[in-house]
């Protein structure tokens, strides 16, 4: 019954139109003096406007069904674009339809002066139409700056902070903070010394692996996930977090390496990614993301050794190769003793023969001093 309806309605509407081309087939007759006015006598105007109203009422009735299949995959088309959208992006896009509306409604005046029947209709569709186009295309596209710029705003305000520090946090580059760092817990400290600056973001998809961690069924799992909360809810109370809704990035959707896409929203953000992960370190730099890696840092800040200096260890454990020895300082800097397997257990002091400096760390090397 809808269908049937439905193809009567398609077909009421082509007659429609068909009246419409009749019309508009008489003026242009007239216009271009094909035919003098007086040749529509009204016997006339009513067979020819009979005519192409059935016409048109024909064509649209066969073409009926084609209508509805198409239209029913144009509104499954649309509606899993909206379920894309996210709720800022819906606001935004409604609120730049309406600006873009105002506009054309201002611009459209214009055409007042045009004379020409059906140009000035036809230039104010196409300027509604483009003005309310171009509305929807920039309000979704900045909606994220602007509800970013709002939210810090009325954080700022919250707190009382300073004109200043505002600006100078908008102009920063947003910190993207991986799911690695936050469980290290780390980040913290160092942004309690201030040298992290900047909005700082979470993306949705590390905050639901971040909960997956902390429930997961194996009890260290569980231990590090419920950390890296904990971390995550001190960071919010001191420093606030922007939460970002990745739902209406669709470049993100078909990306499942959580990895790849915190590279993919650091380029889409213009931001630096957070991490201590070496593998996402290197990635990184393939494709030119930057990435301000807390295990660098850290190694930077551990005390200069050189080759020469003479050293006093207390050996814990056995080597990989023969005959060697293991201490750590108190950073955790791992000391390779050749010939130090007898001293295991024992304090000795040794002499540094060479450091290995790299990205995951740092290794020292020593053999026992003689004496």
């Amino acid at each position: 019954m809808f269908k049937k309806m439905l193809r009567a309605a398609i077909s009421l509407i082509g007659a429609i139109i068909g009246y419409g081309a009749f019309q508009l087939t008489k003026y242009m007759l007239i216009q271009s003096k094909v035919v003098e006015a007086g040749w529509f006598s009204p016997w006339k105007q009513i067979v020819l406007s009979f005519l192409f109203v059935i016409i048109f009422f024909v064509i649209f009735f066969m073409l009926a069904p084609s209508f509805t299949r198409r239209s029913r995959k144009v509104t499954r088309n649309i509606e899993d674009d909206l379920q894309g959208f996210s709720t800022n992006d819906l606001v935004a896009g409604t609120g730049g339809l309406v600006v873009g509306l105002i506009i054309a409604f201002l611009v459209s005046n214009i055409y007042g002066f045009i004379n020409i029947p059906y140009v000035s209709l036809g230039l104010t569709i196409v300027t509604y139409f483009v003005f309310g186009y171009l509305g929807v295309i920039i309000a979704t596209r900045k909606s994220k700056d602007l509800f970013n710029i709002f939210i810090r705003e009325t954080r700022d305000r919250r707190q009382g902070t300073g004109k200043r520090s505002r600006q100078k946090q908008t102009e920063s580059k947003p910190k993207i903070l991986d799911t690695s760092v936050i469980i290290d817990g780390r980040v913290y400290d160092i942004m309690k010394t201030g040298f992290i600056e900047g909005p700082i973001v979470i993306p949705d998809f590390v905050l639901v692996e971040l909960r997956h961690i902390a429930d997961s069924s194996d009890s260290m799992k569980r231990k590090r996930g419920r950390r890296g909360l904990d971390v995550l809810n001190d960071i919010q109370d001191r420093f606030g977090v922007d939460i970002y809704d990745t739902a209406g990035e669709k470049s993100l959707k078909e990306i499942p390496e959580v990895d790849v896409k915190l590279l993919k929203l650091a380029q889409i953000m213009n931001g630096k990614v957070v991490t201590n992960d070496f593998n996402l370190n290197k990635v990184a730099g393939i494709n030119n993301v930057e990435v301000l890696n807390i295990n660098e840092l850290a190694n930077t800040l551990k005390p200069v050794v050189l080759p020469g200096e003479s050293m006093q260890l207390f050996l814990v454990k056995e080597g990989k190769e023969h005959d060697q020895g293991v201490a750590y300082l108190d950073d955790g800097t791992m000391i390779v003793v050749e010939g130090g397997k007898k001293f295991i257990g024992k304090t000795v002091d040794i002499t540094v023969t060479s450091v290995l400096q790299t990205s995951a760390g740092r290794m020292i090397f020593g053999k026992p001093k003689t004496r």
